[in-house]
């Protein structure tokens, strides 16, 4: 069985990854906060007066939230592409996807409190 695929290259994706940031940045609002806790929080991680790797885990743990703010934002579309009309599955897989949101937060907020024990010497 064929799929109906076009061939793409990968400078081809590459761009249709770059057109897919540009948008969620320009249309979601919440993809828009989790930017500016990345760059606020990302100022903090690298201002702390501790190692170069504590710094660097507590930036790169930034990114949690951002690309599960991503996959949220790719949730709700495909449900408003498929129904407008209240549906309890609909409801559901929405709820899902702010959860993910929500367990990313909780996940980096522990990355933060664990490595900033440890780099501080306060375990």
């Amino acid at each position: 069985m064929k799929l109906n695929k076009p061939k793409h290259s990968l400078f081809k994706n590459g761009m249709y990854a770059l057109e897919g940031l540009i948008d969620v940045t320009k249309n979601e609002t919440s993809f828009k906060w989790q930017l500016a806790g990345l760059f606020g929080f990302g100022i903090i991680a690298w201002s702390l007066p501790i190692d170069f790797a504590y710094s660097s885990i507590l930036f790169v743990s930034l990114f949690i939230p951002v690309i599960s703010e991503i996959v949220n934002s790719a949730i709700e579309r495909v449900v408003d592409l498929v129904t407008q009309d209240y549906h309890i599955l609909a409801k559901q897989a929405k709820d899902a996807g702010a959860a993910f949101v929500l367990l990313s937060l909780f996940v980096t907020l522990l990355i933060w409190i664990f490595t900033l024990l440890i780099a501080f010497e306060l375990y």
